[in-house]
């Protein structure tokens, strides 16, 4: 059970250094029995300090005038404990003292470093990227307020066993619309965010020390949901009378010729659409989630789906397609799912991992090349969405033991030739 911290002030005269019978007054400020001192700059004759009440003895104008000041001091410090206490439940002494001569104002907090991170990243992040970054804010706020029964936290205080307690709150953490508490791996996420913008505060010099230098942040490796060719061609042959479900259709099949991602796709217009020096059309944009630029050569059947829609009465000016949300996508996907008998739990994001399985990587395509097709910034990210598949195995292994053979023929046609024994 947490117990509040307990608080006093105390006034006292300190006679070191002196021997002309005066002494300075001091306050005395005591957190959880640490305790620390601050000068008034008051200096009194001994025997005028009455040590029973902790005041000056008489009634002069000068002993009613300390008095008064030291009633003061003491509101003062109980306002600068409850300030403190509104912020967070570890209070020292010395964060009362500093906070009395106000030498903390310039103390960051968590709140400081979400303004902060939001303003100068806003140029920076796509729209749902920084939806994520203010879902975790949210989430360390609420983390706060119900272990540290406060509305902020300094940065100063953060530590190792702060970032153990958020992943532990995050475990636990059951979200609207969610039927279940968040996954490892949409826990850790939120972690990573977290230490990004710690590392922020590190490199503004906002903290001194890094409180996640020993935590490990663990990813579970997943497998990630792709379509065979004979799933993809399943709908791609899907014939349907409802207006909705072909447009659907189209968007993902084009994904999945093309590893065009959803907001990509709706941003997709007429420039984008360019005629290359060999007489082919290619797409050439950016990523709205890295801004990287990319370009490619439209196979056929991506194509064909541009052109059907280029009078579309839905698609929007200058736009490729028509929009719809993804959310409306995804669910409409499933019932194309459905009517394929395809039992793979399908979203958008599918036909952009079976881009770069089924595709390309499984047909010899490079790597490096898919990397820059998908605008990735980094290859380890590509190898994310890599599969290996089966057949691309025996295929390289065949091809292998092909090599090996003909190496071993060579070998032995070449002991023969100079009689040597090949036993």
């Amino acid at each position: 059970m947490r117990t509040r911290s307990t608080f006093s002030i105390s006034f006292w005269i300190s006679t070191a250094r002196r021997n002309d019978g005066t002494a300075k007054i001091y306050a005395r400020i005591t957190v959880d029995s640490q305790r620390v001192n601050m000068s008034l700059k008051y200096t009194i004759p001994i025997e005028i300090w009455g040590r029973k009440g902790s005041r000056v003895l008489g009634r002069t104008k000068e002993a009613q005038e300390i008095n008064t000041y030291l009633m003061e001091v003491e509101t003062e410090l109980f306002q600068c404990y409850r300030e403190l206490r509104s912020r967070t439940s570890h209070i020292t002494p010395q964060m009362v003292k500093a906070h009395y001569f106000g030498e903390d104002i310039n103390e960051f907090t968590l709140k400081n470093l979400f303004e902060y991170h939001n303003t100068h990243n806003a140029h920076s992040l796509c729209k749902a990227t920084l939806s994520h970054y203010k879902t975790c804010q949210n989430y360390l706020l609420k983390y706060i307020q119900k272990q540290y029964k406060c509305d902020d936290y300094r940065l100063s205080q953060l530590n190792h066993q702060f970032i153990v307690g958020f992943e532990t709150y995050l475990r636990k953490l059951y979200p609207i619309n969610h039927h279940s508490n968040l996954s490892n791996n949409s826990a850790m996420k939120h972690i990573q965010r977290l230490r990004k913008m710690i590392r922020m505060a590190v490199d503004n010099e906002w903290i001194d020390r890094d409180p996640f230098q020993k935590f490990k942040i663990r990813m579970e490796r997943k497998e990630r949901e792709f379509l065979s060719l004979n799933e993809l061609q399943k709908i791609q042959t899907y014939h349907t009378v409802i207006e909705r479900l072909r447009i659907v259709k189209d968007l993902f099949v084009f994904s999945c010729y093309t590893g065009i991602a959803y907001s990509d796709i709706m941003n997709l217009n007429e420039d984008n659409l360019v005629l290359s020096i060999d007489g082919k059309h290619w797409i050439s944009t950016k990523r709205q989630k890295t801004k990287n630029s990319f370009k490619l050569p439209l196979m056929g059947p991506a194509l064909s789906i541009i052109k059907r829609y280029q009078y579309h009465p839905k698609r929007q000016p200058e736009k490729l397609f028509p929009k719809i949300s993804n959310q409306k996508l995804n669910s409409y996907l499933k019932e194309i799912a459905d009517a394929c008998d395809i039992t793979k739990n399908i979203t958008f994001h599918v036909a952009r991992h079976t881009f770069a399985t089924t595709i390309t990587l499984s047909n010899g395509v490079p790597i490096e090349t898919v990397s820059k097709i998908l605008g990735h910034t980094k290859l380890t990210t590509t190898q994310i969405y890599a599969r290996v598949l089966d057949k691309k195995i025996s295929e390289d292994m065949s091809g292998l033991e092909s090599i090996l053979e003909s190496k071993l023929s060579d070998s032995i046609d070449d002991n023969e030739k100079f009689g040597n024994s090949v036993f």
